[in-house]
C-alpha cells in the first residue's frame, strides 16, 4: 500500500489553506466590492427620465469606439446643497452620541456579566442575545407604542404624578436615540464581554496590593486592557447607526435628519439615482477611510512592539 509523500502532503495542505483563506475574499468581492463599483458607476452618470434613470458611462451611439461619459456634478451638487451637509453632520452626531451612550451603559453590563458566577453568567448572556430572536421591526413598533402620546410611558408618568399631561416623546430625537441605543446595545456588550473574558483579574488584586484605590486601578489597569473591546464595540455601533433608516423613519417620523432617510427619498421619491449613489459613496468614504487609517496605525504600532 503506497504512502503519500511528505512533499505532496505539504502541497495539498497549502492548497487547502489557500482555498479556505480565499473564501472571505470571494465573499467581499461579490457582496461588497461588486455592489460598491456598481453604485460608483451610477454616481458618475447623469440623471435622465428613462429606465434605468441614468445615462451609460460608455456611449456606443457613434458606431465606432465607445466614448466615456463621466460626470462629477453629482458630488459637486452635494456640497452646493446645504441639506446634504447638514444631514451628514446630523447623522454623525446622532451616531456618535448613541455610541457613547451604548458604551456608558454596555461597559458596566459587560463587566457585571464577567464578574457573575456559575450559571448566572450564561443567563445574563442569554438575556443580552434574546432580543435577536424577535423581529427588528416588531421591536421598533413596540417602542412606538411605549413612547406615543397616549402610550405606556406617558400613561405611567401621568399616573405617578410626574407630569400633568402627556409630553411629546415619539417623533423626536429622544425617540431616535432610545431606538438606536436599544437596538445596538448588544453589539457593544458582546465585544466587551469577549475582551474582558480574557483579562487576568489578579492584576486588579496586584494593583490593590500596591496601594491603588479601586478607581485608580480601573483607569490604570482594567480600562487600558479593554481598549480593543471598546474600539470594536464602538465601530459595530457607530457604523450601522450612521446609515440607519428604519429607526429615524418610524421613531423620528421624518422629523430627524439622517442620511438613510435622504437616500431613501432620492432613490424612491425623486428617482435621482446618480445623486443618491453619490451620497452613498460619500458615506462609505466617510466611514471606511478612518477605519483604514486606524488599522494602519494599529499595525504600525504592533510591528514596532514586535
Amino acid at each position: 500500500m503506497s504512502k503519500t509523500s511528505p512533499g505532496f502532503g505539504n502541497w495539498l495542505q497549502s492548497r487547502w489553506q489557500s482555498v479556505v483563506s480565499g473564501i472571505p475574499f470571494i465573499w467581499l468581492l461579490l457582496f461588497f466590492l461588486a455592489p460598491f463599483f456598481i453604485v460608483l458607476k451610477i454616481s458618475l452618470a447623469e440623471s435622465i427620465i428613462a429606465s434605468p434613470p441614468f445615462t451609460r458611462l460608455l456611449d456606443w451611439s457613434d458606431g465606432g469606439l465607445p466614448s466615456l461619459k463621466v460626470s462629477i456634478d453629482n458630488f459637486a451638487y452635494m456640497w452646493e446643497d446645504s441639506l446634504y451637509v447638514r444631514t451628514y453632520l446630523s447623522s454623525l452626531k446622532i451616531a456618535f452620541i448613541s455610541t457613547v451612550l451604548c458604551l456608558l451603559i454596555g461597559y458596566p453590563m459587560a463587566y457585571a456579566i464577567i464578574r457573575a458566577e456559575g450559571n448566572t453568567k450564561y443567563i445574563l448572556l442569554l438575556l443580552i442575545i434574546l432580543p435577536f430572536w424577535t423581529s427588528f421591526l416588531l421591536r421598533v413598533y413596540s417602542w412606538m407604542g411605549l413612547l406615543a402620546d397616549q402610550g405606556t410611558l406617558n400613561s405611567f408618568l401621568v399616573w405617578i404624578g410626574v407630569i400633568d399631561r402627556p409630553i411629546r416623546l415619539l417623533y423626536s430625537q429622544f425617540a431616535v436615540y432610545v431606538g438606536i441605543v436599544y437596538t445596538y446595545l448588544p453589539f457593544m456588550i458582546l465585544p466587551l464581554y469577549a475582551n474582558m473574558e480574557k483579562l487576568d483579574m489578579s492584576l486588579q488584586e496586584a494593583a490593590a496590593d500596591l496601594g491603588a484605590k479601586p478607581t485608580a486601578g480601573f483607569f490604570t489597569v482594567t480600562l487600558p486592557l479593554t481598549l480593543p473591546g471598546i474600539i470594536a464595540g464602538s465601530l459595530l455601533v457607530f457604523i450601522p447607526a450612521t446609515g440607519e433608516f428604519v429607526i429615524p423613519d418610524l421613531l423620528g417620523g421624518g422629523n430627524v435628519l439622517m442620511i438613510g432617510r435622504v437616500l431613501y427619498s432620492e432613490f424612491n421619491a425623486n428617482h435621482d439615482w446618480p445623486v443618491a449613489s453619490a451620497v452613498a459613496i460619500a458615506l462609505v468614504i466617510v466611514l471606511v477611510v478612518p477605519m483604514m487609517l486606524y488599522h494602519k496605525v494599529q499595525a504600525a504600532e504592533a510591528s514596532r512592539e514586535s
